[in-house]
Formats: structure tokens, sequence, C-alpha cells
């Protein structure tokens, strides 16, 4: 008898049905747009700071450089005086540690022991200033006439950042290039992590000290590298086995050496300047974050969660709007789809006062009739939901099929301090300045939003029917006939 007497009323009742459930899918198509391009916009803000951390780190340990230590960084040259008629050309590399102290490596050991941390890792961040020319002897001695110095019996260069070499009589090109040393044996963490293999191969755990390198893809095509071709750094060859190329934004680094050659070339033994960290368990970072900090003294531990902070642009925009207008505005309409539900509801009630009364004055009790009537607005709320995850479904559909281009601003992080692979933005031997990356915006639709909308449809058709159980439990038999009068 219920479900007769449902399915009667329903069809009997199309129009009032589908204008309550018309609302309540509006405000939850508008939930599970709002919460699928969060999600999307979450997952560009990932992509971006996998750029800068490496996929599967959680957070990097690292020991800010003093301002003593950033000015013994000043490379200085030496370079033998020639003759006039020599052409012959001379080169000279300096490799400096990039962006932090160096930490011992037994502190890779250290964190890997603390409670919570899953797997630890050191890398070494270099900064390579190569300055090559020509230095003639009799331009050197005008130099010296002029008030130049000169050591031991050679001209003394000294390179600064931008390529400028001044001393010595002469101008030399220079060429500056970030190598970073990865722990080969723990390939799961570090900043090439960020970046695939499009060519060649990766390292080999074996490979602890071995001559190769990675090169980065826009590095090597702008050097024209190739697989088998030798890269010399500080004297030292290194064969080319791997092209990479980063999944977003710039490499961490131009080239990617085993660490203990990073460790050899950079005067470092035993030394490393980051500490990749990856979490037992993701929902525990902050409590694995301030156990390094109180446990290894002297250290910066920074998460996602501190590199998110450095992001402005569109990106950093656009998420705030979702993750503050958007909820508040889902709940507003979510509220206000509730209330016309059970005004609608309860309104439907009030024009069947005759059809009520007769019922309960045939015999039905107000529990029976209460029960008829939320049945009613629970089948509207699931209608209603039905055609909100299908708008829902739809509106991501069209965000994800349009894909906006969102610009991420990385900017400083006052000093470096924090920003994993050293130097800066963009990992290791970048400089602190903001980078500017682009990326698309998707809206993917999660199991458990689908599950909201569901739960919503159904409180929803909940609200609506306590409104119209509420008013069809005050009817009385006599309401029929007054009404018949």
């Amino acid at each position: 008898m219920f479900f007769t007497y449902l399915r009667r009323e329903l069809r009997r009742r199309r129009k009032a049905a589908l204008v309550v459930a018309s609302g309540l899918a509006l405000g939850i198509a508008l939930v599970i747009v709002v919460n699928s391009v969060s999600s999307g916009m979450g997952k560009a803000q990932d992509k971006v700071l996998q750029s800068l951390y490496g996929l599967g780190t959680d957070m990097t340990v690292t020991k800010a450089a003093g301002a003593s230590a950033a000015s013994s960084q000043r490379p200085r040259f030496d370079f033998d005086a020639r003759s006039n008629d020599s052409d012959a050309e001379q080169s000279s590399d300096r490799v400096m540690v990039q962006g932090f102290q160096t930490l011992a490596t037994t502190t890779v050991g250290k964190v890997g022991a603390q409670h919570g941390v899953s797997a630890a890792a050191g890398g070494l961040s270099l900064q390579v200033v190569q300055v090559s020319g020509q230095f003639k002897q009799g331009q050197f001695q005008q130099d010296q006439n002029a008030g130049g110095s000169r050591q031991g019996g050679r001209p003394n260069a000294q390179a600064s950042p931008q390529g400028r070499v001044e001393g010595g009589g002469a101008n030399f090109g220079v060429d500056s290039y970030s190598v970073y040393g990865t722990d080969v044996t723990k390939p799961a963490l570090g900043p090439l992590t960020s970046s695939k293999i499009t060519s060649g191969r990766t390292f080999t755990s074996s490979e602890t000290d071995a001559k190769v390198v990675v090169a980065d893809k826009s590095y090597a095509k702008e050097k024209k590298l190739a697989l088998g071709d030798t890269v010399t750094i500080k004297s030292v060859k290194f064969k080319v086995i791997g092209i990479a190329t980063p999944d977003s934004g710039d490499a961490a680094a131009n080239l990617y050496i085993p660490l203990k050659q990073a460790q050899t070339l950079g005067d470092s033994k035993n030394k490393v300047t980051t500490i990749y960290v990856k979490a037992a368990d993701s929902q525990q970072i902050d409590v694995v974050k301030s156990t390094i900090r109180k446990n290894i003294s002297g250290t910066t531990v920074t998460t996602s969660a501190d590199l998110a902070k450095t992001v402005s642009g569109s990106l950093s925009t656009a998420s705030g709007l979702a993750k503050n207008v958007g909820k508040w505005l889902s709940i507003a309409v979510l509220v206000a789809a509730f209330l016309v539900a059970g005004l609608l509801t309860s309104s439907a009630v009030s024009r069947r006062v005759r059809e009520f009364g007769t019922l309960k004055a045939l015999g039905w009790k107000s529990g029976r009739v209460t029960r008829q009537v939320v049945g009613e607005a629970m089948v509207n709320g699931l209608v209603g939901g039905a055609l909100g995850i299908a708008l829902g479904l739809g509106g991501a559909y069209v965000v994800t099929a349009i894909s906006p281009t969102l610009q991420a601003d990385i900017g400083s992080t006052g000093g470096n301090a924090g920003v994993p692979g050293g130097g800066g933005p963009g990992g290791p031997g970048r400089q602190t300045v903001s980078k500017a990356l682009e990326v698309a915006l998707t809206a993917p639709v999660s199991l458990s939003t689908i599950v909201i909308a569901v739960a919503l449809a159904v409180t929803g058709g909940l609200v609506a029917g306590a409104f119209g159980g509420w008013r069809a439990s005050r009817l009385r038999p006599a309401d029929a006939l007054r009404r018949v009068e």
C-alpha cells in the first residue's frame, strides 16, 4: 500500500516533485564542481612543488648558510701568463657548495632513525663556474703597471656570478651551471625523481662512485650533449648515460652525478647539503617534523606545506577562492536548497489537507501519514541527488576538457632556508628569485565526492520530509471537513 500510494502521488505531482529535486540538484552539483576543482588545484600545486622537492619527498632537512660562508664562496681563478703572440686558450673550474651549509653524512642516518621516518637520503648541491679564454703577458704587464696584482708569478682573476672577470688584463668567458650529487642507492628520493628519463638510463645502485652523469634535457640541448658524450668537470670526465626531462617547471639541476663524486669535486668528503625525508605516515608529517627539529639541533626542516606558502600567482589566488569562497558558497546554496525543499514540501502538504484529513478519518494514524510524506520527500531527494551528480560530473568534465592554464610564481624563501636541493626555487643551483611556472587545471571527481553527494541527497530528503511530516502530523480529521465546507 505504501509504495502504491507513493508511486501514484509522485506521478500526480510531477511538477512539484521536479521543482524540489531541481533545487537540491543545483546545490549538490555545485558541491561536486567546487570539490573537484579544489582537488585539481591541489594536484596542480603538488606538481609545482614536486619540481622543487622531488616526488615521494615529504620534507627536507637543511642548515642555512651564514653570511661568512656565503662570502667565502666567491670564486677566484689563477691563469698562466702567455706571450703576446700566444693564442692558447686557458680554462679554470671552480666548484662551490651551493645554497646551504653542509651537514655530515652521519646526520642522514640520524634523521632516518627518527620515529615516523620511512626513508632518508642525502644530496649535495654544487655550482660550477668555468672561466675560459686567452691571457697575454703584455696585457698583464700593462695592467700590473696600472696597479694590478700578481701572486706567485701568476695573475689572479676574480669572477662574479654574472660572468665578469676582473683583473689579469683580459676578459674571459664565464659559464656557470649546477651539479647535483644524488644518492644512487635510494632512487626514490631526491630532486631527480621530479624528472623522467626520456633517453638512456638512470643510475644503478652499484654506481656509487662511477664517473657517469645524467643531464637535464634543456641543458643537454643547449650544450649539444648526447648519450655517450663526455662532460668535464674540474678536469674529471663523466660519461653521459641519460637525459632527464622534468615533469613540470625547471629541472632541479643541469647535471646529476653520484653523491661520492660530487663530494670529491666540491671538497666536501662525507658532507651533504640536503636530506630528503619520507614519512611513514603522511598524516603525521607535522609530528615527524617536530621530532627531527627537537632531536637534531641546528637544522631547518621544511615540509611541502611550508613550500606552498611561497607559491603565488593565479594558481594560489584561484586555489584560495575555491577553498574559501567556493566552500562557503556551496554551503549557502545547500542550506538554501534544503530550506526551499522543506518549505515546498510543507506547502504541498497544506494543499493536501482534505486528502490527509480523509485518510485519518478512514483510520490512518498520524505516524502513517508522516511516513508517507517523508517517503515522498526522500524520493525527491534521491532524484535531486541523481540529477546533481550528473550535473556535477558534467561541470567537472567541462573544466577538465578546457584545462585552463594557471600561473604559479615561486618566490624567494628568505636566504634559501627551507628550499630543498639548495639554491632556491627550482632546486639545486638555482638562485632565490621568483620563477613563474604554468600548469593546466583539471577537475578530478573522486569516489569520496560522489559519496558526499549521495549523503547530501539523503539529507535534503530528510530535511524536506521533516518539514512535511511535521505539517502532516498536525492535521486532524476535522480539517478535511472544514476544507470541504
